[in-house]
């Protein structure tokens, strides 16, 4: 269940004004954010975001299509390796 139109898609506020700022300054440097669940909003468009996996900063290039999706979708917080192999076909 998604959320509530009423309240609108959750934007956190410093991710929000650190991009507003960094459009005031011109500045291209990557934004850090811990806001996994905030959502991707037009003003985010053609910015660098260096978004927490849990244990790194992952970087992610916001383009016209992540709109409406979540930071922490493209800032995968889980390494997959693959299923049996080798090592299991030794057991």
């Amino acid at each position: 269940m998604g959320r509530s139109t009423k309240k609108g898609p959750f934007v956190d506020e410093k991710v929000y004004r650190k991009v507003m700022q960094a459009k005031a300054t011109n500045a291209r440097e990557g934004i850090k954010t811990w806001a996994r669940a905030c959502v991707i909003v037009p003003e985010f468009v053609s910015h660098h975001f260096n978004v927490h996996n849990g244990k790194t900063f992952m970087k992610v290039f916001v383009t016209e299509d992540m709109v409406g999706h979540k930071l922490g979708e493209f800032a995968p917080s889980r390494n997959y390796r693959g299923h049996g192999g080798k090592r299991d076909k030794k057991r």
